[in-house]
């Protein structure tokens, strides 16, 4: 993919893909799209990011409870320039900038109707077995999960919406505001995403917890008031738990009860 620029759309170049065909093993091969909907939009893909389920299928082939079972094309976190638009579409033209989410819900069930989508039980989202992913030259997608970017937001950057979201979506469900202190477990990339949109959020204090020493540097450069390295040789949880208390109420130099609110980084409902 490189970097994220605004190259001409090729559209007599065959179409290409990562595939996932074994543990480790990736391999670039053609991927054929079907014809493009009255609703949907070929996006010529600029920038992908490489998220942490990715390496899973990569090293594992499994993901939590998701398997793969035949060869699939890797890939969630992308943005692209717009190729082709279907005959309704009427939102976006070529060459439009976009950043696209990449889970397909089907619009009719309880959840989807209450405008909470992403817990929509027939879910289909890029890269999770058997759906194929975005890492290729181009991909078909309903234009609705399509979204223009401004000009001042480059398409790497717009390829980082999607776990930006998680984070927004964590401070969202903690109520994050002026008067919380904020506990974040996990100083990958998540971790520091939630970070950053705690802070912009608001919160009064923001501590991050890791076993990597490098990542808590990484969490204070970008702005955590403190950071905890514990080890992950600790077997007995209550007493990690009492310790991390302790140090972390200690850290925070506040004589009463100290309250945080614990973001839980994935699949927070």
């Amino acid at each position: 993919m490189g970097r994220g620029g605004e190259g001409a759309v090729d559209m007599e170049e065959e179409n290409m893909a990562a595939w996932l065909v074994g543990i480790n093993t990736l391999k670039i091969q053609p991927f054929k799209l079907p014809p493009l909907g009255p609703h949907d939009v070929r996006v010529q893909m600029k920038a992908v990011g490489i998220c942490g389920s990715d390496v899973h299928y990569l090293k594992t082939m499994s993901c939590a409870g998701f398997v793969v079972k035949e060869p699939m094309v890797i890939g969630h976190e992308c943005a692209g320039v717009i190729a082709e638009v279907g005959s309704e579409v009427k939102s976006l033209v070529v060459g439009d900038r976009v950043a696209l989410e990449p889970g397909i819900s089907c619009l009719r069930c309880n959840y989807c109707k209450g405008g909470r989508y992403n817990l929509c039980p027939d879910m289909k989202f890029f890269a999770t077995p058997p759906v194929h992913g975005s890492l290729a030259n181009q991909i078909n997608h309903p234009a609705d999960l399509c979204f223009k970017l401004p000009d001042n937001v480059n398409l790497e950057e717009g390829a980082m919406c999607e776990p930006l979201s998680v984070g927004i979506h964590a401070c969202r469900r903690a109520n994050v505001g002026p008067e919380t202190n904020v506990l974040i477990m996990g100083a990958g990339p998540i971790g520091l995403v939630t970070m950053l949109a705690a802070r912009a959020f608001g919160a009064r204090r923001i501590v991050i917890v890791d076993v990597d020493d490098h990542r808590l540097c990484v969490a204070t450069s970008l702005g955590a008031d403190g950071v905890v390295v514990v080890s992950p040789n600790i077997l007995v949880p209550s007493l990690i738990l009492t310790s991390l208390y302790i140090t972390l109420a200690r850290s925070t130099a506040y004589i009463g009860q100290i309250l945080f609110h614990v973001l839980s980084l994935f699949y927070i409902l």
